[in-house]
């Protein structure tokens, strides 16, 4: 760790010895509970349940064991990696009045500046870590980065996309807060120290700052974690050791699976009274036999000698296993059939419900961490290709299922079906039935061939 990373980290732990502890909250405390002493059941009788303890372990701030487990175990980086790029996957829809070119052109600069990268990194990262930054690089600004950004001040074709850096690569926030009520920001750091690639050393202030935070903490973790958030490894961390522990378990057992034991009627004289001559001579029979030992061969042994063979049986053990695998899943939100890649289990069984409440959680995580991205970027897209921000601008997260080819036919009739029915009717012209069945393209492959000039 570098000189200036410690001398940060103790600015920061020394500002969170200034902060005020919390109180509890004011009124009654419950103090009721089921308790039956002779049972030694319940609040405060001796028994095994009453002994379990919870501590607070933080294992976010542990960088080295983030780092670790996501380059390692194959678990914890598909925990990290699916969501995002399930949220990014299938991408976004602009909807605008603007002419179809314009629309274009938003497109092009997502591709031209690695857009839909970055921000995926920047996903990722703030679920290992608990939070990374993406800075908004603008031509032309580079020496203004830690003042309030000024839309009139982006020329056309200055925005250069994002640099994204995690919370620990020198990416520190300010104890000052944004105070405007009206900001999105509010409450949140108003600007951040970051160290760039080469040491260079920046100030950047908020309005210039794409935040990936992670898991969402109270308001006093919150302000521990210097307004960051956790790492999904920390909420699976102990499913993850249950479950990796009777993996190996599993794995040592195998060893165990034929064992041959041979009985020798005067072992224990042989090793008790025996010189070490004799015993010498007993250990190079034994590993003779051993090395001659095969399905084709013989054993021969003395008439008060035995030769037996146990088998270890493994039955239940898959039971246990795919429990603690159902549990790491559970933890994570991710089903077991994408987390783990296998095929739904028993009688009758799709996975259809599963994957129908991982498709809603990865539409609420669009809505609640990705919109916002895209909300601060969007506008700065528009002014650096316009030098205008178009009033109707708005977007749509694109289906994040892929439906099948009949589907898709049944969707596109559907809805085509709809759209001539309007025309036919004279409630929409002719072009505007053409934009619409061009707008059909992108979810349905179909209508492709309508062009602008057909429109």
């Amino acid at each position: 760790m570098s000189r200036r990373n410690r001398s940060n980290r103790r600015s920061v732990q020394d500002a969170r010895k200034t902060m005020p502890k919390p109180k509890p909250p004011k009124g009654m405390f419950t103090t009721d509970s089921f308790s039956n002493p002779i049972a030694r059941m319940g609040f405060g009788t001796p028994n095994l349940l009453e002994g379990t303890n919870y501590v607070m372990t933080r294992a976010t701030l542990n960088y080295n064991l983030m780092n670790t487990l996501y380059r390692s175990h194959w678990i914890v980086r598909r925990i990290i990696d699916t969501i995002p790029e399930d949220m990014t996957r299938n991408w976004i829809t602009v909807n605008s009045q603007m002419d179809p070119e314009d629309i274009r052109k938003i497109d092009k600069a997502w591709k031209k500046n690695g857009l839909k990268s970055k921000i995926l990194h920047g996903l990722k990262w703030g679920r290992l870590y608990g939070g990374a930054v993406g800075i908004i690089m603008i031509k032309g600004h580079e020496d203004i980065l830690d003042q309030p950004l000024d839309f009139d001040t982006i020329m056309p074709g200055s925005f250069a996309g994002l640099t994204v850096v995690d919370r620990w690569s020198d990416a520190y926030p300010s104890l000052e807060l944004v105070e405007d009520i009206d900001s999105t920001e509010f409450g949140l750091p108003l600007s951040y120290q970051v160290t760039l690639e080469g040491g260079k050393l920046i100030h950047v202030h908020h309005s210039r700052i794409i935040r990936f935070s992670g898991r969402k903490l109270p308001y006093w973790e919150e302000l521990a974690e210097v307004h960051w958030g956790a790492s999904e490894v920390e909420v699976v961390f102990d499913e993850l050791k249950k479950r990796d522990n009777t993996s190996w378990n599993i794995a040592q057992l195998v060893f165990l699976a034929n064992l041959r034991v041979m009985k020798i009627g005067d072992l224990s004289e042989v090793l008790a009274i025996g010189n070490a001559q004799a015993q010498q001579d007993l250990y190079n029979t034994l590993q003779m036999q051993n090395w001659l030992m095969s399905n084709m061969g013989i054993y021969v042994m003395g008439n008060q000698d035995g030769f037996e063979t146990h088998q270890y049986t493994f039955s239940g053990l898959n039971d246990i296993y795919e429990s603690f695998m159902m549990d790491v899943a559970g933890a994570c939100q991710i089903p077991v059939t994408k987390l783990f890649g296998r095929s739904p289990a028993g009688l009758n069984a799709t996975g259809d419900a599963d994957m129908q409440n991982y498709y809603e959680t990865i539409q609420e995580s669009q809505e609640t961490v990705l919109a916002p991205v895209l909300d601060k970027i969007i506008p700065i897209i528009c002014m650096s290709e316009f030098g205008a921000i178009p009033d109707d601008i708005d977007y749509t997260f694109n289906p994040i299922r892929t439906p099948t080819d009949k589907e898709t036919a049944e969707l596109s009739a559907k809805k085509s079906e709809a759209i001539l029915e309007a025309f036919n009717s004279g409630v929409i012209s002719q072009k505007i039935t053409l934009k619409e069945l061009k707008a059909l393209s992108t979810t349905t492959g179909m209508f492709t061939n309508i062009t602008d000039e057909d429109i």
